[in-house]
């Protein structure tokens, strides 16, 4: 059985760490709010998605370097262009120097192309699908990514909806260290009892903090570990 500190216990260590409660609070961002996530356009969606794709295993300021290239030979991500292109002309794309070549990791824009269009046919946008999405079950959006589009499992879904501003926390190194320490994960990560010890962990917090689960995650990290990671807690 779990017995996890109250988090008003982790806030106050994270801000003795951080130097203050103001030092700490001007570490934590807010997500977008449902208006806001309306607002994303699809591209914007597929852009950030295929961008935590390529990532994922290499050096993240090296890609964003390249970034601008990816937009113009990828006609900046709109999902319907890229679900006209033929396996010829993505296996093509997947040659060209502007981008990191890859071709199983540009095969996948257009899968994801597909699950965004998919969703925005119903919601009107995918922007308005992830704004629909209740937050007491962010792990059940993660799943979603990982089976209805392609190489989005493990943290990079997760990484991906952060920057797009949808509320989730990300299990960092310092955060799993916690959570296992306490109790309340034990074993592999991605168990179906894990993943679900860890939302109610943090509905949990979310009831007696009443903050976002973005503010609560790095909270916890930066109440323990070395936080390398930074801004992917």
């Amino acid at each position: 059985m779990a017995f996890v500190e109250k988090f008003e216990l982790i806030y106050q260590r994270a801000a003795e760490r951080k130097g203050g409660k103001a030092a700490l609070q001007a570490l934590l961002s807010k997500p977008r709010t449902a208006t806001q996530l309306q607002q994303l356009t699809d591209a914007e969606c597929l852009s950030e998605f295929s961008k935590k794709i390529f990532q994922s295993g290499f050096v993240w300021s090296v890609v964003e370097k390249k970034w601008p290239g990816f937009e113009e030979i990828f006609f900046g991500f709109e999902p319907e262009k890229m679900l006209l292109m033929s396996d010829e002309m993505l296996a093509a794309k997947a040659t060209d120097p502007r981008i990191i070549r890859n071709a199983t990791k540009v095969f996948a824009i257009r899968d994801n192309a597909l699950m965004i269009q998919q969703e925005a046919d119903k919601y009107g946008s995918f922007g308005a699908f992830l704004a629909q999405w209740p937050g007491e079950d962010i792990i059940g959006l993660w799943s979603y990514l990982k089976k209805h589009g392609s190489r989005l499992g493990g943290n990079t879904g997760a990484y991906a909806l952060r920057m797009l501003g949808k509320d989730t926390f990300i299990i960092s190194q310092d955060l799993e260290a916690y959570l296992r320490n306490f109790g309340v994960v034990e074993g592999g990560l991605t168990s179906q009892k894990n993943q679900k010890a860890i939302q109610q962990q943090f509905n949990l917090w979310q009831q007696e903090s009443g903050l976002s689960l973005q503010e609560i995650s790095k909270v916890v990290a930066f109440s323990c570990g070395d936080n390398y990671v930074g801004m992917k807690t």
